[in-house]
C-alpha cells in the first residue's frame, strides 16, 4: 500500500478504472512503476482528476532565461529560444509522461519547390532521448526561419459562435496563446513572415497549434506545402521486425485537426492531417529496418499548393494535441468528447426537432402546431419534402420566410435539408477529373466543384435563402467530400493543385457564416471544428426497412457504438414514421396509434441517450392518445434535459440476450447519473447492476431512486461502484437516477 500511502493522486488513478481484480492487479504494477518515474523527474501528479474537476488547471506562459513554458497543471511543453526555438519538453504531468525523445523543427513549408525548417536546431548524439546538457551544442541551420520574437495574448475564439437553441456549455474556450515569429537569411525568401501559434487551455491536457505566412517578399510565391507540426517521440512498442503501417503509434497523444473528410463519420477515419513515420536518423530503435512510428508530422495529405501574391496572407490548418493518460477506452473516449465540448461549444447544442416530408404550407403549419403542442423545437424540411433552397425567386422566398415567420411565433425553428455533392450538375460544373480530363471519378461518381461557377452561385444562393427566410437549421448533404479538380476554368480555384484547399475554404466560409448567425448545421461530415454541430450517430440507412422490433436493439447498438467518442449532442439517429426505403407495414409507425409501445420506445432510447432522432414522417401525432404519448416523452426529456446531455458511461452492449444500457455521469449537477436500462427478453428480469460512479465525482455513499420512486442510499466499492438490484419489465425499460 506504499503508493497509496504516500500519494493520494496516483491512488486515484490506480482505482478510478479498472472493473475487475485481474486488471487491478495489472494496474497496480504499472502505477507503482510509473511513480517511482515520476519522483525522479519531479514531477507532482495532479491532486484532483481533471474529468472531475476541471477549474485548478488554469493555463500560464512562463518566460526564465532563455526557455518559455506553457503549462496547466496537466501538461507542460518548453522551448529553448537559443540557438533557434527548440522544443526541449512535453509532458502530460497527469502520468509524467514525456512525449519527446529528439529535437525537430517546430515545422517546415515548401516555396518554390524547396523545403524550409522553421525552428529546430542540429546536433543531438542520441535521438532515443533528450538530456539538457546537449542542448547548448545545439547549432540552427543556415537557411532555416529563425527566431525574431514572440508575444503571449489570450486565445480569442476562433468563431464567433452565436447560440441559437439550448446547449449545456455556452462558454467559449479560454487559455494562453504564444506566438512565435520568424525570418529567413535565405535570399529567395526575403521579406516572408512566418508566425507559429500555441494555445493551451483551460482545465484540459490540450494544445493547439497553427501557422501564419505573409508574403512580404514583394513578389508572388508557390507555396506547396505547410507542415505544422513535427514531433519525435518515444516508440509505442519494440519491435525487430514490422512496418509503420503494422506497428502501434503513440496511444498517449490524440490528434485532430479542422480538415476532415471523407463520410466516415468518425473523426479518425475522416482525418486527412494527421501522419505517422518511421525516423532513420534514430539509428538506436530497436526496429532493423528503422520502420517505427515515432515520428509525428500534421499536413494535409493532398498539399496546399496555392500561389501567394505579393502581401498575400495564409493561415494554415488548426491542430489540435490531446494528451492521453490512459489506455482505458472510456476515459479516453471522455477526453475526447471534453475536447469539442471545450474548442466547439456549439456542439453542445441540441434542439428537439422532427423530420417533415412535405412543404405544402397547410401541412408544415400543422407539423409546427403539433410541434408547439407537444413540446418539440425545431422542423426539418427533409428531403423529398419539395424545399429548394437554391430557389431564389421571390415567390420562394416569400413562401418559407411566411413559414418561418409562422414558425417563430409558435416558438419553433425551421429549417431545411439541401443536397451539394453526389449530384451531377454539367460538363462545365462538375469535377474534373486529373487521371481522365473528364467529369467521373469523384467520391460521389459525378459532383460539382465548389469551386465552379455553379458552386460559388450555390453556396451565395444558401446564404441569400437564409438571410431572406430567416430559418434556423441547415441540413446539408454531401457537403464537399475532399474531391480534387482539374479543371483551369473554374474561378474557385486555379488548377489541380490548389483545388482542394480552396475548395475546403469554401465550405468552411459557409459553416462559419452559419455558426456565427446562430444558424443549426446537420452535416454527415467532420466538420466539427468548422462550425458544424451535429453529425449521424453512425447506422446503415437499409436497416429501418427491417421490423420495428429489429429496429430497436440495432438502434440501441447504434448509441452504444457511436458514443464513445462522440457526446450525445454530437449525433442523429433516425426513426421511420412512414415508410422509409422499403420494409412495408412492419418496418413502419404509421399508423401512429397503432404502434404506441414501439413509439415510446423509440423515444425513450434516443432521448434516454441525449440523442436527437430524424422523425421522419407526415405528423407527430394522430390521435389524442397518442398526442398523450408524446407530450409526455419530451416533457420527460426536458425534466432530464441537463443530465441527459452529459457524457454516456458504457453499461453493457445489446445483444437481444440479456439487459443492456448506458449511464449519464456529471460531477457539477444535482443528478450525479441517470441509467437507462433495457429487457428485449420476453420475460421480466431482475438483475444486480453494478452502476461505476467514479466520474459522478461520488466517492463514499449515494442516493438512487428507480424512476420517480424513493431514493435509496448505496455505500460504493473500491471501485466507485454501487451495486443495484432492479427489475425490468418483458420487452421494455426503466431509469435510475443518482443524487
Amino acid at each position: 500500500m506504499l503508493v497509496e500511502e504516500s500519494n493520494p493522486a496516483a491512488r486515484e488513478i490506480i482505482f478510478k478504472q479498472y472493473k475487475n481484480m485481474k486488471k487491478r492487479i495489472l494496474f497496480l504494477g504499472w502505477a507503482f512503476s510509473l511513480y517511482a518515474g515520476m519522483a525522479d523527474a519531479q514531477v507532482k501528479a495532479p491532486a484532483k482528476d481533471w474529468l472531475i474537476d476541471h477549474r485548478p488547471y488554469v493555463a500560464t506562459v512562463v518566460e526564465k532565461d532563455q526557455t518559455i513554458t506553457l503549462s496547466n497543471g496537466l501538461l507542460s511543453r518548453s522551448f529553448r529560444i537559443t540557438p533557434n526555438v527548440v522544443c526541449t519538453d512535453y509532458r502530460n504531468l497527469v502520468n509524467g509522461d514525456q512525449l519527446l525523445r529528439a529535437v525537430k523543427p517546430e515545422a517546415r513549408i515548401t516555396v518554390n519547390g524547396h523545403d524550409y525548417m522553421i525552428g529546430g536546431a542540429y546536433g543531438q548524439p542520441q535521438q532515443a532521448y533528450l538530456l539538457p546538457a546537449w542542448l547548448d551544442k545545439l547549432t540552427a541551420g543556415d537557411k532555416d526561419f529563425k527566431y525574431t520574437g514572440h508575444q503571449v495574448t489570450s486565445i480569442q475564439p476562433y468563431l464567433k459562435w452565436k447560440a441559437g437553441g439550448w446547449n449545456s456549455n455556452p462558454h467559449q474556450p479560454t487559455g494562453k496563446a504564444l506566438i512565435f515569429s520568424y525570418q529567413t537569411a535565405a535570399p529567395a525568401l526575403k521579406g516572408i513572415e512566418v508566425k507559429v501559434h500555441y494555445e493551451i487551455f483551460d482545465g484540459i491536457p490540450l494544445l493547439a497549434k497553427w501557422l501564419e505566412i505573409t508574403n512580404g517578399s514583394g513578389q508572388p510565391i508557390k507555396l506547396h506545402q505547410v507542415v505544422n507540426e513535427i514531433l519525435a517521440t518515444p516508440e509505442e512498442e519494440s519491435a525487430v521486425v514490422g512496418s509503420v503501417t503494422k506497428m502501434q503509434v503513440p496511444h498517449n497523444i490524440y490528434i485532430e485537426s479542422n480538415y476532415a473528410f471523407n463520410n466516415a463519420m468518425k473523426a479518425n477515419l475522416s482525418d486527412q492531417t494527421t501522419h505517422w513515420k518511421a525516423d532513420s536518423t534514430y539509428t538506436s530503435q530497436v526496429n532493423y529496418d528503422y520502420q517505427t512510428p515515432c515520428l509525428l508530422e500534421v499536413y494535409p495529405t493532398v498539399p496546399v499548393g496555392i500561389s501567394m501574391a505579393a502581401g498575400e496572407h495564409y493561415e494554415s490548418i488548426r491542430t489540435y494535441e490531446l494528451l492521453l493518460d490512459s489506455y482505458d477506452r472510456e476515459r479516453n473516449g471522455l477526453s475526447k468528447r471534453r475536447f469539442y465540448r471545450t474548442v466547439a461549444p456549439w456542439t453542445t447544442e441540441n434542439p428537439i426537432f422532427m423530420h417533415l416530408v412535405n412543404s405544402d404550407p397547410v401541412k408544415v403549419k400543422n407539423i409546427i402546431d403539433q410541434c408547439a403542442a407537444t413540446g418539440y423545437e425545431g422542423v426539418i424540411l427533409s428531403f423529398g419534402s419539395g424545399l429548394n433552397m437554391e430557389d431564389t425567386s421571390a415567390a420562394n422566398i416569400a413562401k418559407f420566410k411566411a413559414l418561418a415567420d409562422y414558425a417563430h411565433s409558435k416558438h419553433v425553428m425551421l429549417g431545411g435539408y439541401s443536397l451539394f455533392s453526389s449530384r451531377r450538375i454539367s460538363e462545365e460544373d462538375d469535377v474534373i477529373n486529373p487521371v481522365t480530363g473528364k467529369t467521373g471519378g469523384a467520391f460521389f461518381g459525378n459532383a460539382p466543384c465548389l469551386g465552379s461557377k455553379w458552386g460559388l452561385s450555390y453556396l451565395e444562393k444558401i446564404k441569400y435563402f437564409f438571410s431572406s427566410t430567416g430559418f434556423d437549421i441547415f441540413e446539408n448533404d454531401g457537403p464537399y467530400p475532399g474531391d480534387v479538380c482539374a479543371s483551369m476554368k473554374h474561378p474557385g480555384h486555379t488548377d489541380l493543385d490548389d483545388s482542394q484547399w480552396k475548395q475546403m475554404l469554401l465550405q468552411k466560409g459557409l459553416y462559419h457564416w452559419m455558426n456565427e448567425r446562430g444558424v443549426y448545421v446537420n452535416a454527415p461530415d467532420w466538420y466539427f471544428l468548422d462550425g458544424t454541430n451535429k453529425i449521424a450517430l453512425g447506422y446503415r440507412e437499409v436497416n429501418f426497412s427491417l421490423p420495428r422490433a429489429e429496429q430497436l436493439i440495432l438502434n440501441r447498438q447504434n448509441i452504444f457504438d457511436g458514443t464513445w467518442e462522440k457526446t450525445p449532442p454530437m449525433g442523429w439517429g433516425f426513426v421511420p414514421l412512414s415508410e422509409y426505403q422499403g420494409g412495408g407495414a412492419a418496418a413502419t409507425l404509421e399508423p401512429l396509434k397503432d404502434h404506441l409501445g414501439t413509439y415510446e420506445q423509440l423515444m425513450a432510447q434516443y432521448y434516454g441517450a441525449g440523442i436527437q432522432a430524424c422523425y421522419r414522417g407526415p405528423r407527430l401525432y394522430d390521435t389524442d392518445s397518442t398526442k398523450a404519448l408524446v407530450k409526455n416523452m419530451i416533457s420527460w426529456y426536458k425534466k432530464y434535459r441537463d443530465i441527459l446531455n452529459t457524457d454516456v458511461i458504457h453499461l453493457r452492449r445489446a445483444d437481444g440476450r440479456d439487459w443492456d444500457g448506458i449511464m449519464h455521469v456529471s460531477p457539477t449537477l444535482p443528478q450525479k447519473a441517470l441509467a437507462m436500462l433495457y429487457n428485449p427478453t420476453g420475460e421480466d428480469i431482475t438483475r444486480e447492476i453494478a452502476l461505476p460512479l467514479y466520474y459522478s465525482g461520488l466517492t463514499n455513499q449515494v442516493r438512487i431512486r428507480e424512476k420517480e420512486g424513493a431514493l435509496k442510499t448505496y455505500t460504493l466499492d473500491r471501485e466507485y461502484c454501487a451495486h443495484v438490484k432492479v427489475k425490468i419489465p418483458a420487452g421494455g425499460y426503466t431509469w435510475l437516477v443518482a443524487e
